[in-house]
């Protein structure tokens, strides 16, 4: 019994002018996995997944959403259809608080008249739902859910990130170069996050350039060139010299590895 994708798309075309980022790329996300997603600078990494998550819209294809037929008209749109992305730039804002963080664009309002009427903020309740969310990642290092953003190490930031994502992104979660502005141990404490989440059944993208990460963690890797998937690969049979070669165009996939 084959298992339909979660994700998938099929025939994507985006273009910029007379560039195409996008050349009839197809992609699969399988329930429950980390997919790696790599290439080389302007492969077209970047469109696909703003196609994924809808910050842009595709000029030709289709996108599917668990079976049926999707599309995404913003990134909030996408968000209400279950799809999360963590952007590397975290999309964070500094001044505010961690709690105000996790709920940034979907603020939670108190019940009744006060916040139907006088649009009053469910503080208390934000902050218990974040407190949990973080605890639930093994995340409670921070000790005060009010702290600022702009307080916290770059590690304890993406972990925020990647709590709200967790918190909220019910189907899919999209990474995109989780670790780049990271150190060792940081780093470290992102990708176990990552294997943490995905232990809850949330399927990843992982979007990287760092060859040992997305060896260690991933369970397929799609390796995009030229604006289409070149082909898709199992870390466990592939070196990271394969998987170089084969995104630079210096070795030609197997016809397994296309057709996968």
């Amino acid at each position: 019994m084959s298992v339909e994708p979660i994700l998938k798309a099929r025939n994507l075309v985006k273009r910029y002018g007379r560039v195409t980022a996008l050349d009839r790329c197809d992609f699969e996300l399988m329930p429950g996995e980390i997919l790696a997603v790599i290439g080389d600078n302007g492969a077209g990494k970047s469109t696909l997944i703003k196609a994924l998550s809808g910050a842009v819209q595709p000029d030709a294809g289709e996108i599917w959403l668990e079976g049926n037929k999707a599309s995404f008209a913003s990134p909030n749109d996408a968000r209400m259809q279950g799809i999360e992305t963590v952007y590397q730039t975290l999309a964070m804002s500094p001044a505010l608080s961690i709690a105000d963080n996790m709920f940034m664009g979907r603020e939670l309002r108190k019940p009744g008249f006060m916040g139907k009427v006088l649009r009053k903020l469910d503080r208390p309740e934000m902050e218990r739902i974040a407190r949990e969310k973080l605890a639930d990642l093994g995340l409670m290092t921070i000790q005060n859910i009010n702290q600022a953003v702009e307080t916290l190490s770059g590690g304890q930031r993406q972990g925020v990130a990647v709590a709200r994502a967790a918190a909220f992104g019910s189907k899919v979660i999209i990474l995109d170069e989780p670790t780049a502005a990271l150190g060792v141990k940081e780093s470290r404490r992102v990708l176990d996050l990552i294997v943490d989440v995905k232990s809850r059944g949330i399927p990843i993208i992982l979007i990287s350039h760092n060859m040992p990460h997305v060896f260690e963690i991933a369970d397929r890797i799609h390796v995009h060139r030229l604006g289409k998937r070149l082909c898709v690969i199992d870390p466990k049979q592939h070196s990271m010299s394969d998987a170089v070669a084969l995104m630079t165009g210096a070795k030609e996939p197997s016809p397994e590895e296309m057709a996968a």
